[in-house]
Formats: C-alpha cells, sequence, structure tokens
C-alpha cells in the first residue's frame, strides 16, 4: 500500500480507545493499588507522546467507575483494567456523558478556534464536579489531558484540589515531561512512567486505528521510525511525513549551525492548511528536545537544560497559536531553529 493509498490513519479520542497495547507491568501496578485499597489519589502519568498514557488514563477511570468497590469479586478476580466496550460506563464514557468523569483538556473557544492552554475557569470546575452530593455514592475521576497545557493560574488552582483530596476521587495527570511539572504537584501524586512501545506494539496498535494490515510495509517503515510511539507512528504514514521528519532531524543534528537553503525549503513545505505536516516537525523537534534532557551529562549541564526547557516551552506556545490562528508556518520554523542554535552554542 502506498502513502498516498493509506486509510485514514487519524487517532480516535481516548475516550474511545479500549485496547490497550503493551504496559502490562502499568497497567497490573494500577489494578494492584486499586484491589489492594491503596489507591493514590493521584496518579502522575508519564511518558513520550503516542505511547498511551492518556489511553491508560481512561481505561482505569473505566475501570473505577464501572466497579466502585474495590473488595468485589470482579475486581479481585480481574486480570486488566479491560472494560467490555458495551459495557453502560463504556459507552457513556465514550460519549462524554459519565458523571462520575470530569476532563480537562484544551477546548474550543467562542470563535471555533482550539484554545492554547487548559484555562483556570475549567479547572475550577472541579470544585463544583466534587462537591456534588452525587459524589458520596461513588468515585470522582478527573482526567487532566495534558498537563503542560495547564496555565498558571490553573496549575495553580489544581494544586489546591490536590492538597485537600475529596474522598473517593481520583485525578489522572497526563504528562509528556513530568519532571517538568510544578514540583508541588509531583509531591501530591504518585509516578507511572510508561516506556516506549516495541515495534511490533506499535504496529499492532496503528494497524487497528488506521486500517492497515500488521504486515503492510508502509506500517513497517512507519513502525520502525516511530521510536515506540503509536501517535508518531500514525504521523508518519500520511504523505510526505517520513521525509520531512528526516529534514528536520538533519537541521537538528547540525545545530548550531543552520542550513539557510534546507531551512527555507523546510519552511516552504509547511502548507498553512496542512496540520499533519506542521505536526510532524514540532513532533521531531519535541523529541529532540527530550533526548537533550535526558543525556548522561545533564547534571554537569543544568542552567543550560533549564534555558533549553524554558526555550521549547516558547516554541511550543507558538506552534500552539499558529495552528489555532492558522497562521503562516515559516516564521515558526525560522523562530524556533533560531532558538534552538542560540540555546545550542
Amino acid at each position: 500500500m502506498s502513502k498516498a493509498e493509506a486509510p485514514d490513519a487519524a487517532a480516535p479520542h481516548p475516550r474511545h480507545t479500549a485496547a490497550l497495547y503493551g504496559h502490562r507491568e502499568a497497567e497490573a501496578m494500577l489494578l494492584a493499588a486499586y484491589r489492594g485499597g491503596a489507591m493514590p489519589h493521584a496518579w502522575l502519568i508519564g511518558g513520550a507522546s503516542g505511547v498511551g498514557k492518556a489511553t491508560l488514563a481512561y481505561r482505569l477511570a473505566r475501570f473505577v467507575l464501572a466497579h466502585g468497590d474495590p473488595t468485589a469479586l470482579e475486581v479481585r478476580t480481574a486480570t486488566s483494567l479491560a472494560l467490555d466496550p458495551e459495557h453502560p460506563v463504556a459507552r457513556q464514557v465514550a460519549a462524554g456523558a459519565h458523571g462520575g468523569l470530569l476532563t480537562l483538556e484544551r477546548t474550543l473557544n467562542d470563535r471555533g478556534m482550539m484554545n492554547t492552554v487548559i484555562t483556570v475557569d475549567q479547572v475550577r470546575r472541579t470544585t463544583t464536579f466534587f462537591g456534588s452530593t452525587a459524589a458520596a455514592e461513588g468515585w470522582r475521576v478527573c482526567i487532566v489531558d495534558s498537563v503542560e497545557e495547564l496555565n498558571a493560574n490553573a496549575a495553580n488552582a489544581l494544586l489546591k484540589v490536590l492538597e485537600e483530596p475529596p474522598p473517593r476521587s481520583l485525578f489522572l495527570l497526563v504528562s509528556r515531561a513530568p519532571s517538568r511539572v510544578l514540583a508541588t504537584i509531583q509531591s501530591r501524586c504518585r509516578k507511572l512512567l510508561l516506556r516506549p512501545l516495541d515495534d511490533s506494539d506499535v504496529a499492532r496498535a496503528a494497524a487497528g486505528v488506521g486500517g492497515f494490515q500488521v504486515d503492510d510495509p508502509a506500517l513497517t517503515e512507519a513502525a520502525a521510525a516511530s521510536e515506540g510511539s503509536v501517535g508518531r507512528a500514525l504521523m508518519l504514514l500520511g504523505g510526505d511525513a517520513l521525509e520531512l521528519r528526516e529534514r528536520t532531524r538533519a537541521l537538528l543534528a547540525a545545530l548550531p549551525d543552520i542550513d539557510g537553503n534546507a531551512l527555507h525549503a523546510l519552511g516552504d513545505a509547511l502548507a498553512v492548511n496542512d496540520r499533519a505536516a506542521l505536526a510532524t516537525v514540532m513532533d521531531t523537534l519535541e523529541h529532540w528536545v527530550a533526548a537533550q534532557l535526558r543525556r548522561p551529562d545533564a547534571a554537569q549541564r543544568l542552567s543550560r537544560l533549564a534555558r533549553l526547557g524554558e526555550v521549547w516551552d516558547n516554541i511550543s506556545r507558538s506552534a500552539r497559536e499558529t495552528e489555532t490562528f492558522n497562521l503562516e508556518r515559516k516564521p515558526l520554523v525560522f523562530a524556533a531553529f533560531g532558538l534552538l542554535a542560540e540555546v545550542t552554542r
């Protein structure tokens, strides 16, 4: 199958995703904590983009909402957090209509454009949500997807709720960079870090979403280049994504030097309405930044890494604004590489 003939590989929202690939140890840890009556009130679920963090969060939420008594037989005999997609709770969660689940994520504004952050007003909804009389009847679960998208006021508002968690409350905070979450929020959560998936799990997960055959050559190539991320594999399956990724990586490898012609060509390749192309470039940049932050000599480079983290926050914010307001992509590309070149000199 050629990329031009590839089926629609847009990933569904995690609330609709029943299957979980890989992460058996992480799932077993969550199940054991719930079954043992020692469930922390907040989990910080970290890992690279597209590895299944939100999928696991929704999977746990459905299980807890469907099985409110941790001592019940169906909980004690469960071997996973799986819930039949036809179960009433699963159907309600998929429809965004379960009264026991609150999701904090970026939403559309009054102009129909995606907000660039999760706002403090959204977080303040938790007060009413957890304070309702119905809360006494069962669990209340709040999923934050993702913590990086909380603005400063929203993060502080969330912290206040985490400091005094209501009974039978469960917070599931999804994060691409848990080490950079506010230390005060981190201290109130149990951390669960998800590893990148192996190529076979990536291929099986992507095949289930995109309608590919598992042994399709295009899927095999994308899985091998995905570095353990289903989201990245799906992105690479469309159009010229693999080529864009390699061009971006080549520019990053040359930093702090910049090939002006190559940078112009990359900017020209990002059409205004091509969100997939922009996502490919931004994902490649994010993965490179994350790799820099994980380098073995990171302890000797703290000041530079702190600056790199600030630069990446600025680039990410600019990218969200570029997508939200459908701005020209080329200035973003030039600004991003200019900042990265400066911080790597």
